[in-house]
């Protein structure tokens, strides 16, 4: 007889079907070539806006934003360098990473020193095409991949950026899941980059996906989503919103979440901020390996969030971080360096995060004399003797140390046991009139 397979647990069975559908989400924005401004970020907005309210916000050009101003938009229809005989030798048909972001227009013949002055490639590896960008600056180029480049011997190539670069607006969707209280867990990812799916269709997925996650539950926070250009779209929310900024009690930026390295948290400015404790205390029983970083001012939009005269409690949650893997801004960022799963367990992990987030509290011992008899109230069901099992050592600890000044996380953190089972032990415990919750927490 053949053995009876073991059956899946649904929340397994929950997460490969999310881990699916981000990956089909993302097959989906892949093609789109998406910039700080233009057409592209609003054809992504709008198919976030497809799964739920999205408030999509437009920002004219010229508009001050703190010591910034929003430039002007950018969009882009076709691009080409021709050979002789009419051959498309470098095509933004084939890849939008071909033209370098926020070219400005050009349609000449341009001799081959000339070209070559605007042409970027990445000789270390011949394959790839690299994304480079000119956003502040106006010029034109393209990118290619190194073989491309050494296939270039005609004299004079003919050269298309059919671009435009004018008055516009910059584009940007936000949603708000009001909750119970007016307090905010911010979640912010950028929608800048065109097509490259760790950095950052990743995030945009698990951003997604948690934000249908939390709609779908009762919250204690208001969760307020950000799908914003990278750095100039961060600080026009920054900007617009800064009377309001007091309500985040905590953040996180979402990038790189998709591929096959351990994660990565880098903390907030802080550094001691509650997401810090949470996020590491999450990583540490997550089962996978991963690195927690110290705060630095180089990175995503963490680093806006957390300036000086913002100093908002806003990590950032990735796998590989963005400099530490050759793929980061190339054309091998595609479809084949993400996973499902590993897409999965990142969109776990902020679940988990949440869950602290929202069930972390202080609690009082209504017995704070001598241990009370648990066995009686029929909690305790180990037979005695050293090996407690873990639920049994929760709810010790949670006794031990409810005394009004320590938060559930605070009990996990010191008693190396899951918050999860900590929650649990505190469940117990305060159904069984032996904790009572603090009015504050």
């Amino acid at each position: 007889m053949l053995p009876v397979p073991k059956p899946v647990e649904a929340s397994a069975l929950e997460a490969d079907a999310a881990g699916r559908e981000m990956f089909e989400l993302i097959e989906a924005l892949y093609p789109i070539c998406r910039s700080i401004t233009g057409d592209g970020v609003r054809q992504t907005l709008r198919l976030l806006a497809e799964r739920f309210p999205l408030m999509i916000h437009e920002v004219p050009t010229g508009t001050q934003v703190l010591d910034w101003t929003v430039p002007k938009e950018w969009n882009i229809r076709d691009a080409y360098v021709k050979d002789s005989r009419g051959n498309r030798v470098v095509d933004f048909r084939k890849s939008n990473l071909h033209v370098v972001s926020y070219s400005v227009p050009i349609r000449r013949r341009v001799p081959i020193e000339e070209l070559r002055e605007h042409l970027h490639t990445l000789p270390e590896h011949p394959d790839w095409i690299p994304y480079r960008t000119s956003y502040y600056t106006e010029n034109w180029g393209f990118c290619l991949n190194y073989t491309q480049y050494l296939a270039l011997r005609e004299k004079e190539y003919d050269v298309l950026i059919d671009s435009s670069l004018a008055e516009g607006r910059l584009t940007y969707g936000e949603l708000l899941l009001a909750g119970e209280t007016t307090d905010e867990v911010l979640i912010s990812c950028h929608v800048c980059h065109p097509s490259l799916c760790n950095d950052n269709l990743s995030g945009i997925a698990v951003a997604a996906l948690l934000a249908e996650h939390l709609g779908r539950t009762r919250r204690r926070y208001s969760y307020r989503f950000l799908f914003v250009p990278g750095t100039i779209g961060a600080l026009t929310w920054l900007s617009a919103h800064e009377a309001e900024l007091h309500k985040i009690k905590h953040g996180l930026v979402l990038a790189n979440l998709g591929d096959r390295g351990p994660f990565t948290y880098k903390k907030s400015r802080r550094g001691n901020a509650e997401v810090d404790r949470a996020m590491a205390h999450v990583l540490r029983h997550c089962g996978e390996d991963y690195h927690v970083a110290e705060f630095s001012p180089y990175g995503y939009d963490e680093r806006q969030y957390c300036s000086p005269g913002f100093d908002l409690p806003v990590g950032c949650f990735m796998r590989t971080p963005e400099q530490t893997r050759p793929e980061y801004h190339t054309s091998a960022d595609d479809l084949t360096f993400i996973r499902p799963e590993r897409l999965a367990a990142s969109l776990e992990n902020c679940k988990s995060l949440v869950a602290i987030f929202e069930q972390n509290a202080a609690y009082l011992n209504t017995h704070p004399k001598g241990e009370p008899q648990l066995g009686r109230r029929g909690i305790y069901r180990k037979l005695g003797g050293p090996d407690l099992e873990t639920g049994n050592l929760a709810l010790l600890w949670m006794l031990s140390f409810s005394d009004g000044r320590s938060s559930v996380l605070d009990i996990a953190e010191r008693s190396g046991l899951p918050f999860r089972t900590v929650q649990t032990a505190a469940t117990t415990l305060l159904e069984h009139g032996l904790l009572t919750q603090l009015a504050e927490s």
